[in-house]
């Protein structure tokens, strides 16, 4: 089987929530250690999220430019979004969010990579997608507003994107994951080698 994470649980003996907000809680749990202690852990509970690496004919990225006030920085990102409902088929929230935040659509979708983002201290899971096949899509932009209101949309090549990742000029966890992933696909076993869209996802199940 190679190298791979497995499941494990330690056993939790008391838990609160003293926050909840809009689309995440902060969860407190008592863990029981492997000596036999007992800890507190405060973690981010988070519904998951999915993100999509949109790749035109030309080899470029569809990129975003946003504000992102915890970190006082406007980044470029790749187009991503919250699975807002509890079992949602990710496939197509990801499809959504290309929609509404590139107006484009994808013929061609395959799993790039699935990631925890911070796993000491937040339980988000995101699955990346690659989209290719992209075309205009149909009918009327999305209504945005807040940050997406003032967000910019670029393409740029992949090849540009990993130099700039690799400078450090570049810090949004799924865009550099993202394109790090497609260079290695590319320059490995090929796109094709990667898993189907509706691949299993064991950290946010969902009904094909």
């Amino acid at each position: 089987m190679g190298i791979q994470d497995t499941p494990e649980e330690w056993r939790t003996v008391a838990t609160a929530t003293p926050f909840t907000g809009n689309k995440t809680s902060v969860r407190t749990d008592e863990v029981v250690m492997p000596d036999g202690t007992t800890v507190t852990r405060d973690y981010q509970v988070h519904p998951g999220s999915v993100a999509v690496l949109a790749l035109d004919d030309t080899g470029r990225v569809i990129v975003l430019r946003q504000y992102r006030h915890p970190v006082r920085h406007r980044l470029w990102e790749i187009p991503a979004g919250l699975l807002d409902i509890p079992g949602e088929n990710p496939l197509r929230a990801a499809q959504r969010e290309l929609y509404e935040e590139a107006h484009v659509k994808a013929e061609d979708w395959r799993v790039l990579t699935d990631v925890y983002t911070t796993p000491g201290g937040c339980d988000e899971a995101v699955r990346i997608f690659l989209a290719r096949e992209i075309s205009a899509a149909d009918g009327e932009r999305y209504e945005v507003s807040e940050e997406e209101a003032d967000m910019e949309l670029a393409r740029i090549p992949l090849d540009e994107l990993v130099r700039a990742v690799l400078a450090g000029d570049l810090h949004n966890n799924c865009l550099a994951v993202g394109v790090l992933a497609l260079h290695a696909a590319l320059t490995g076993d090929g796109v094709e080698a990667l898993r189907e869209a509706d691949a299993p996802w064991p950290a946010r199940p969902f009904k094909p």
